[in-house]
């Protein structure tokens, strides 16, 4: 099977997972999409009390873990509970261009579905131009802008809220 025809494997992260993906987020980090002056430290695990892996969905290619995308309500209130919001998306370096970010956003959207959401939301630093298009060219619009809301390595970025309806 030729490389076009390889597809990736997307499933529930497990805490076996945890050294892969901190590795994978100290290697991914970039101020492009991250708040954070630095990457996480080494030896820092990647699971903790606010980040379960039942929040996380992993994709494997040609078996090895390719990347991951956070999906959580936004908030525990029950008036948002419709709601599902990405909250991280990294994909390994090798594993850019295969496929690998729009398997992982679709099957969160699918994931959020069966959670019972109708909405999708998610934020991206305005600078971040490949995510803004990948997420635009998966159904998420602009749905506000707050203006230089974060000053990283000296400038100023704007966060970029971006959401879609789910079809139920």
């Amino acid at each position: 099977m030729s490389a076009s025809h390889i597809r990736p494997v997307i499933r529930r992260a497990v805490r076996a997972d945890d050294a892969a993906l901190a590795e994978l987020d100290r290697r991914t980090w970039s101020p492009l999409h991250a708040v954070l002056p630095g990457p996480p430290l080494e030896g820092d695990p990647f699971f903790d009390a606010a980040h379960l892996p039942s929040h996380f969905l992993v994709a494997e290619y040609e078996e090895r873990l390719a990347g991951y995308l956070r999906l959580v309500t936004p908030t525990p209130l029950p008036a948002n509970a419709h709601v599902r919001q990405i909250q991280g998306l990294a994909v390994d370096t090798w594993a850019r261009g295969r496929g690998v970010a729009r398997a992982l956003l679709n099957a969160a959207c699918e994931d959020a579905r069966r959670q019972g959401a109708v909405r999708i939301t998610l934020r991206v630093l305005g600078h971040n131009t490949p995510a803004r298009r990948l997420y635009e060219s998966a159904g998420f619009v602009v749905e506000g802008i707050l203006p230089e809301e974060f000053l990283i390595a000296g400038e100023y970025v704007d966060d970029v809220l971006m959401g879609r309806r789910l079809t139920v």
